[in-house]
């Protein structure tokens, strides 16, 4: 059974989630930057765990 990725809205107080996201990039440089987003995005993905919506994601964030 596919499981289906979620697009809609679903982040309690988005503001405050964004502004404590750019928080944790201040200060860096552009490379310590990019770690910490593949960080995250690892981190993410393998608490989601499914590689069906894992694959959903990727095809949604690429374009396609």
């Amino acid at each position: 059974m596919m499981t289906a990725l979620n697009t809609e809205p679903n982040i309690a107080n988005p503001d405050d989630f964004y502004a404590r996201l750019l928080a944790a990039h201040e200060g860096r440089s552009k490379a310590e930057s990019d770690a910490l987003n593949a960080r995250l995005v690892l981190i993410l993905c393998n608490h989601i765990g499914d590689t069906d919506v894992l694959g959903q994601a990727i095809d949604l964030a690429a374009g396609g």
